[in-house]
């Protein structure tokens, strides 16, 4: 945003220190002046203001009620919060019929502070009938060897303008790795990410390769693919695996030549994108057994990345708890306790860095009290253990074909789990509940592994 639309804050208290975290905890799109002394407070346009209550430093005597008032007067527009440490009920109506519009308890919190001003830069948007949209900043959490160590591959593949595949189990941070992967790479580079098991065979072409108006019933105007909307930047397949042989042919020829024809069109566009393609399972194992052409998989196999499991990481469970809990919305005053963190790693964590942010997203509604505890973490996520016959846990000394490779092993090992479950849970719902995972989700991994369900 330009320094002449800049949103303007202004600060109206007696203490500095407060006014410099203030400013430090700004966001980019204000600019911010401060006032000690009210009586001579900067004349000018301001688009929000916060203004002590108790500017003298005596709690019983709350001037700032007087400032509101004037700088309402002034400017029936103008935003103004109120501050204060004490939450006396009759001071904060005061503050409300004065021209307050929102009242926030001393010692702010960068989150409150970050979130009104978010809201009343929204309202000066709707206001002014402006659009202007905000990217989050991807992250890796947590530095176990095993994240060192995705790092560097990150890094290390900065720059490489073939595909790349990211492969990994459910939830371990595919998407993630992809929009690292596209924002070390020069800016103003396009980023389109298109999950394939999302797309309906019937609408796979009108929506990657795009159509000409007449194309089809409904095709009231032109629309450009996402492979072509993609061009001169990063085009993100996620859950490749899920692509249907019937357009695995189209994709793969896209690959080889670069040329976009939208359906219905009689010529082709040439488009330049960068491949990243995301799996959770073994594409080798799928040619194999039929699923996945071969040539479209040594197509995307220019550049590997693994990512590691969530019991691989385990020292990182903190990190990742920490990282949750700080970008909660609403946020919510709590935290872990040591043996919190401790009955976490704990866990088998099936559905990995997903399946950890939903249960901590759990635990902080649900704990009673401001920390969360290891008691709440056994009540809300209790180990389910499967019995299964001991002879499918003989462990080392049990037969194992090294040249399956471990996805491929790790694909046999979940399909077991799901046909244990099924087994003794015919229900899918309940089947999908007790692993942890979605009703859809499972009904995948079914057709994936040829597992029916019984009735």
């Amino acid at each position: 945003m330009a320094d002449a639309t800049r949103l303007k804050l202004l600060v109206i208290d007696d203490d500095d220190l407060i006014a410099s975290s203030i400013r430090m905890t700004l966001p980019s799109s204000w600019t911010m002046t401060h006032s000690s002394e009210p009586s001579k407070t900067p004349t000018g346009s301001f688009s929000a203001a916060l203004v002590d209550m108790h500017l003298s430093g005596n709690m019983q005597k709350a001037e700032g009620v007087t400032h509101i008032a004037r700088l309402h007067q002034a400017d029936p527009h103008l935003e103004i919060v109120a501050m204060s440490g004490d939450l006396d009920r009759e001071l904060m109506e005061a503050c409300l019929k004065a021209g307050a519009s929102r009242f926030l308890a001393k010692p702010l919190t960068p989150e409150e502070l970050l979130l009104t001003l978010e809201k009343i830069e929204a309202l000066h948007l709707l206001r002014d009938a402006a659009v202007r949209s905000t990217v989050g900043k991807a992250v890796w959490i947590g530095a176990s060897p095993a994240s060192i160590e995705v790092k560097k591959k990150i890094a290390n593949l900065r720059g490489e303008p073939g595909p790349i595949l990211i492969e990994g189990e459910s939830g371990t941070g595919k998407e993630v790795a992809a929009a690292l992967l596209h924002a070390q790479e020069p800016r103003s580079r396009p980023f389109v990410a298109v999950n394939l098991a999302a797309l309906p065979e019937n609408v796979f072409e009108s929506e990657f390769f795009g159509h000409v108006r007449g194309a089809f019933t409904g095709a009231d105007q032109n629309k450009m693919g996402l492979s072509e909307a993609a061009h001169g930047g990063d085009l993100f397949l996620d859950e490749v695996e899920a692509l249907p042989m019937s357009q695995q042919a189209k994709l793969l020829r896209f690959l080889e030549s670069g040329e976009v024809r939208r359906v219905g069109a009689k010529d082709t566009i040439r488009v330049t994108v960068r491949i990243l393609a995301a799996t959770n399972r073994n594409l080798e194992a799928m040619v194999k057994e039929g699923l996945f052409r071969e040539d479209l998989m040594w197509r995307l196999n220019g550049q590997k990345l693994l990512l590691p499991p969530l019991r691989s990481r385990l020292e990182d469970i903190e990190s990742l708890c920490l990282y949750f809990l700080e970008n909660e919305r609403p946020r919510r005053n709590k935290r872990f306790e040591p043996d919190a963190i401790t009955a976490l790693q704990e866990q088998p964590w099936p559905g990995n860095v997903r399946e950890l942010k939903r249960a901590c997203e759990q635990l902080c509604l649900h704990s009673p009290l401001p920390f969360v505890r290891k008691t709440d973490v056994q009540t809300i996520l209790p180990v389910a253990r499967l019995s299964r016959p001991a002879s499918s846990f003989n462990g080392p000394s049990q037969t194992i074909d090294l040249s399956r490779g471990l996805n491929d092993l790790l694909a046999g090992f979940e399909a077991e789990i799901i046909r244990a479950v099924l087994t003794k849970n015919p229900d899918v719902d309940q089947a999908a509940l007790l692993l942890k995972i979605s009703r859809s989700s499972l009904y995948k991994k079914m057709k994936d592994y040829n597992i029916e369900a019984r009735s």
